[in-house]
């Protein structure tokens, strides 16, 4: 476990939970928030000795929501314990909670990355998703991020929002596009149960628009790409820098024990692809902390509780906060690398897979692979299969193929 190079911090708080989250989050009160950011340290202190991270991303929640005090609290303590300089590190913010002060304080630290929650530059569409920010709130944050120094940001937006129409998405497209940024996060609404945009559609208040929503995203494909994005994975779209491609071998993205035995295949992705959401996505190590956290390491998953209450007073006794803790089938955990890895326009070579896993596509899913591919979502050669344009938009069903 020494040799784990990525780690994910949970924030759990929000100013105001949206209409359509099912991320584990709660308001935030001050005394909750300081006896949390006092456990987040005491569980860095613990799993630090294993962990030298190339990646962190700090999700939420809403970390930004952080004062100037805690965050200090918690660089300092990252510093103490040698867990800076990343490569990659990633805080996740809100329009409304971003200031100078805290932006410089971050980057001063070593974070390197910022991904802005914009979901829409749309009035009338931001009130309907809960947000508190306003369009003119985004416009101002990007400006204060540009200041602070960062020269990686990343921008969330949504489509097929209830009442979107897609005159409303390509304008959407054109300003967000137009601010600058190095990646664009895209993902389509997903009504979660237990959310209040899930009981609106149960209640009839509004329609879901299949046609609609694939037509937005055939629309984001094409506009991202004449413009300078790549899609890189089903709702991610990076930059090149310099306008040089990234070639990377995988054991710089993936972390663990099988690494080294994947050094030699390679793939190309954006040089501004999100790398610690491609070490996911090819099945790599990582350290996860905070309430709901869920890590994975060496076909190990444990999740911490999703309780703040409980996950500061277990780490207050000495121990993480972990809730479960299962060990995952060689099979199992193959088909899971299978079904995430194909979310990624690459796809998956045939012999990497077998690096990775020890097991064979061609034969453990050789029916799956040729039903997709009849049916026009899959496309195989000699050298490995990947999802086409339209497979991508239906990942998800097609991804369900593959687990065990």
């Amino acid at each position: 476990m020494a040799n784990v190079h990525s780690l994910y911090i949970h924030v759990p708080f929000c100013a105001h939970k949206c209409e359509y989250c099912a991320f584990f989050s709660e308001a935030a009160n001050g005394e909750v928030v300081n006896r949390y950011v006092a456990a987040l340290v005491r569980e860095l202190e613990i799993i630090a000795p294993l962990v030298r991270p190339r990646t962190v991303f700090f999700g939420g929640g809403t970390p930004s929501l952080l004062n100037l005090r805690q965050w200090e609290t918690i660089l300092h303590g990252m510093e103490r314990l040698n867990l800076l300089g990343a490569e990659e590190w990633t805080v996740e913010c809100n329009p409304a909670t971003v200031s100078l002060d805290k932006a410089k304080l971050l980057r001063d630290y070593g974070v390197n990355r910022i991904s802005m929650g914009v979901q829409s530059l749309d009035e009338q569409l931001l009130d309907r998703l809960g947000r508190v920010h306003s369009r003119e709130m985004v416009f101002k944050s990007y400006e204060i991020l540009r200041k602070a120094g960062f020269e990686n940001v990343n921008l969330d937006l949504m489509f097929a929002i209830p009442t979107q129409t897609m005159d409303v998405w390509r304008a959407t497209l054109r300003e967000a596009i137009a601010l600058g940024s190095e990646h664009l996060s895209c993902y389509e609404v997903i009504y979660e149960e237990d959310t209040p945009l899930f009981h609106q559609l149960q209640a009839g208040e509004f329609d879901v628009n299949e046609e609609l929503a694939a037509a937005m995203f055939d629309e984001l494909v094409a506009t991202a790409g004449a413009h300078g994005f790549r899609q890189y994975e089903v709702a991610n779209f990076a930059r090149d820098a310099a306008e040089a491609e990234c070639r990377m071998t995988n054991d710089e993205w993936a972390s663990g024990p099988r690494a080294s035995a994947i050094r030699h295949s390679s793939f190309v992705i954006p040089s501004r692809a999100c790398r610690h959401n491609v070490n996911y996505w090819r099945a790599g190590d990582c350290f996860a902390l905070g309430p709901s956290a869920t890590e994975y390491i060496g076909g190990v998953r444990t999740k911490n509780w999703s309780n703040t209450q409980l996950y500061c007073e277990q780490l207050e006794q000495g121990r993480r906060a972990t809730e479960s803790r299962e060990e995952l089938p060689p099979l199992r955990r193959a088909g899971e690398t299978a079904a995430f890895g194909l979310r990624m326009n690459v796809g998956w070579p045939f012999a990497e897979f077998t690096r990775v896993t020890g097991f064979d596509l061609r034969r453990e899913w050789a029916a799956e692979m040729t039903e997709l591919a009849t049916n026009g979502l899959a496309e195989r050669d000699d050298e490995g299969f990947r999802l086409t344009p339209r497979g991508l938009r239906l990942a998800d069903f097609a991804a369900e193929k593959f687990l065990r």
